[in-house]
């Protein structure tokens, strides 16, 4: 939807397009890699999951398996833990990195991690900016009567890019304490973790080149209502 209309502002995304697709190719190709590689302590993405919520006091999060690939993730309202069933059950370094980050959302849910909880508070607006916004701006761009309706785009749409910034420290912050608690809990060892650190680098990327698309088609917007 971000590439309506066609006019020259469309050059503004290119840089976001590009960062895109090689974020795509990076995550699966690394994914794809560490995958095969086994870790020396033999546990499970699940087990690792489990051991570090209770190593961190929580107790009241459940670790279940679901379908999908890449579909891992944590549920702040559910307090579950959802891992794909090549995380779960797999014993590999991506398996172990991919189980460690999303503990880690847990992890900063316990603690009422301020970032985490701006992009809950965010997140209702931003559901609606993010699947309407860009709409709403082209009825008030193409109907002259509806004008006034390219600002509410506007603004619904600075709300799903604000949560896509508020996203990145969340994202870096959960990855940070996952290698660091696959490091010195022993999970991994140090000739290990450095696997684990590529998979979810690769992953940053993914949430960095969804903020920049974010952001970029906002600058888009408040171009195309300034030619007005």
């Amino acid at each position: 939807m971000f590439f309506l209309p066609l006019d020259g502002t469309i050059i503004l995304l290119v840089p976001a397009i590009l960062l895109s697709i090689y974020a795509q190719f990076a995550i699966r190709s690394s994914y794809a890699k560490w995958s095969k590689v086994r870790s020396a302590v033999g546990m499970t993405g699940a087990q690792v999951a489990k051991q570090l919520l209770l190593q961190n006091g929580i107790n009241d999060v459940d670790v279940e398996e679901i379908g999908g690939s890449l579909s891992d993730h944590y549920d702040s309202r559910a307090k579950k833990l959802r891992l794909s069933t090549n995380v779960y059950r797999s014993n590999s370094l991506a398996a172990l990195g991919v189980a460690a980050h999303e503990t880690g959302h847990a992890i900063q849910h316990a603690k009422s991690y301020a970032p985490l909880n701006i992009r809950q508070a965010l997140f209702p607006v931003a559901s609606i900016g993010s699947t309407w916004g860009f709409w709403i701006f082209l009825i008030g761009m193409f109907i002259s009567s509806f004008r006034f309706l390219m600002d509410v785009g506007i603004l619904l749409f600075a709300a799903a890019a604000l949560f896509q910034i508020v996203t990145l420290p969340v994202e870096f912050n959960a990855s940070s304490r996952a290698l660091a608690q696959l490091s010195d809990g022993g999970y991994l060892r140090a000739d290990e973790v450095n696997g684990a650190k590529k998979v979810l680098n690769a992953a940053a990327l993914t949430y960095v080149s969804a903020a920049a698309m974010s952001v970029l088609t906002l600058v888009r917007l408040l171009i195309l209502r300034g030619d007005d």
